[in-house]
């Protein structure tokens, strides 16, 4: 038989505090209890300012009722509870329920996380690289964000389906393919290339067939004819197609592989896979009056959003040569994945210079009937990464910046910074450390930021191993674990929930505690960094903790009290490193 879920501090009072407001008061049954973390008790709940509003009542007169109600409960967690202050209700809890919470969470696999997004499926569009084409610094923060919710949402029982929505489909792979059929001298397979890069050498050709087809307007010919074989599945033209998109996912893999994200193949649906859809869209959405015929080409006008010139902004749904663009792609795709994959919730991770399109794109799903009210739908938007200079990160020479040459940066800053801490590490050893520190920092200096804003790409700074950087946290575990080493050789006993509380354990206690409501605040705001910042908060409250109180020379029960605490914060700490994609090297 399954244990009992572990239910947390926090959600425990708050129903309390919610209980006694509809004892006292039944019509105001299910309110608020706003219940928070105070540095005055152990919570505190704000009830009683909003509620004594509405019954025309004293803040103070109802949050000394509410207490009395408490009070009168006897609920065994709470020892004090008073009203304090215009209307705060100030709870503290018993040093049994803290060690108790302790014991039941270390022995619960899930460290008391529940489920609460069991039953939704939810789509999540991020990544999306151009086939051809390197990905470079402008695919870093949708790939780790969109991998740390997928992360997230998948922990917290949602049926997660991972959307790499690939560019592998348009105009320009006739051109290439037409450019590489006349060039076969130029190599480009990773068999031709032997160390090279594949899709490095893809972006050069890409790079000249442009030139070409600007320049010789009988080559731009030749390139538009090979787009209509393409697009008519003229057999020799779609397998040259074929092998450029095999050769692009293989270096997109090694990315991936480098960054830890859980993309696979099995992930990919590119514009290509919705390409037969286009016409059915585009018929139904004439049918239902949405898309109207405009100078031969099908657009959607927007009901709600109009141009500098007062005219409402347009979706081109088909051109007026009949061909199809981004527009109609995404159309396609969000029709797909609410009426075929049965989404209920859809998540686009790019950047905030989207926000109009896919404004314009749920406006759409909406009047077409896909998008209803039992969807939902959000578009992730996040800032920029700029450079030391404050601008977008762009090489010296002003190109994009390779992605694989910003992880190398942050390797070898990595390397440099723990060869300096451990100078007599094995070559080998400090090879996996840097890799694991140098990618953690690169992920953790985009995920403790809020997605919104921009942010600094420095590599000196995000490995140092103080302030708020994953190398801080990856050492911080690694601390940790060495002190459980020591102690491995002791087996330890039950947890004497009987034991006083010491304050700064107490700290630890309900810091513990609110791992559970932070991963449900990051699964509503879509906001990593609310994670991110919990756990250098855990980290930090843990060093004072450590410093305060002895470990492995406490007397018993002490000793054994603080061991459980020192093991379900190495736990949480991976865990959650673990759901940002970082990795929680024991050593460091």
């Amino acid at each position: 038989m399954d244990a009992a879920p572990v239910v947390p501090l926090h959600a425990r009072l708050a129903l309390a505090v919610a209980e006694a407001i509809g004892r006292l008061r039944p019509h105001l049954a299910g309110a608020d209890p706003v219940l928070r973390r105070s540095d005055r008790a152990d919570f505190q709940s704000n009830a009683a300012l909003p509620l004594a509003k509405r019954l025309d009542l004293p803040p103070a007169q109802l949050a000394a009722e509410l207490a009395a109600e408490l009070a009168a409960a006897g609920d065994p967690v709470i020892t004090d509870v008073v009203a304090s202050g215009p209307g705060f209700l100030n709870i503290t809890v018993t040093d049994t329920a803290l060690w108790t919470h302790l014991a039941a969470r270390l022995r619960d696999p899930r460290l008391g996380v529940g489920e609460p997004a069991r039953g939704q499926r939810i789509v999540i569009d991020y990544s999306a690289p151009n086939v051809a084409k390197e990905m470079h610094v402008g695919h870093l923060r949708t790939t780790i964000i969109g991998d740390s919710l997928a992360r997230v949402l998948g922990f917290l029982g949602a049926d997660v389906v991972r959307a790499n929505h690939l560019g592998d489909w348009g105009t320009q792979f006739g051109m290439l393919i037409q450019y590489i059929d006349e060039h076969p001298e130029q190599p480009w397979r990773a068999d031709d290339l032997g160390t090279g890069s594949t899709v490095s050498a893809l972006d050069g050709l890409y790079r000249a067939a442009r030139a070409a087809f600007d320049a010789d307007p009988t080559f731009a010919q030749r390139a538009r004819t090979r787009v209509v074989a393409l697009q008519a599945g003229e057999a020799a033209t779609v397998a040259r197609w074929r092998e450029i998109v095999a050769e692009s996912e293989k270096a997109f893999a090694a990315i991936y592989d480098r960054l830890g994200v859980l993309l696979t193949a099995e992930d990919y649906a590119g514009e290509s896979f919705y390409n037969p859809m286009l016409p059915d869209t585009t018929t139904e959405l004439l049918t239902a009056g949405v898309a109207v015929h405009s100078d031969g080409a099908v657009v959607v006008q927007s009901q709600h959003v109009d141009g500098p010139d007062g005219t409402p902004v347009v979706l081109m749904v088909r051109k007026s040569d009949g061909g199809y663009g981004y527009d109609s792609t995404d159309l396609a795709t969000i029709r797909y994945r609410i009426t075929t994959l049965h989404a209920d919730r859809l998540l686009y991770v790019t950047d905030s210079r989207q926000s109009l399109h896919f404004a314009l794109i749920f406006e759409t799903a909406r009047r077409a009937g896909w998008l209803t009210d039992a969807v939902t739908v959000d578009h992730v938007a996040y800032g920029t990464i700029l450079g030391p200079d404050g601008t977008p990160f762009k090489t010296r020479a002003g190109g994009t910046v390779r992605l694989m040459d910003l992880l190398d940066a942050a390797v070898a800053a990595a390397r440099a910074v723990v060869a300096d801490k451990n100078p007599d590490l094995p070559a080998a050893e400090l090879d996996t450390i840097a890799e694991q520190a140098g990618i953690g920092a690169v992920k953790y200096a985009d995920l403790s930021t809020s997605r919104v804003k921009d942010y600094t790409f420095d590599p000196a700074r995000m490995t140092a191993f103080t302030g708020n950087t994953g190398v801080y946290l990856q050492y911080a575990h690694a601390r940790i674990c060495s002190i459980l080493r020591k102690a491995d050789d002791l087996a330890l006993s039950e947890i004497d929930t009987a034991a006083p509380v010491a304050l700064a354990e107490r700290a630890l206690l309900l810091t513990l505690d609110d791992y559970a409501s932070v991963l449900s605040d990051v699964a509503t705001t879509l906001e990593p960094h609310r994670l991110a910042t919990y756990l250098y908060d855990l980290a930090r409250t843990f060093t004072t903790f450590y410093d305060t109180c002895p470990v492995l020379a406490a007397p018993a029960p002490a000793r054994t009290n603080r061991i459980a605490l020192c093991q379900l914060t190495s736990h949480t700490l991976a865990h959650g490193l673990a759901l940002l994609g970082i990795a929680a090297p024991t050593r460091l």
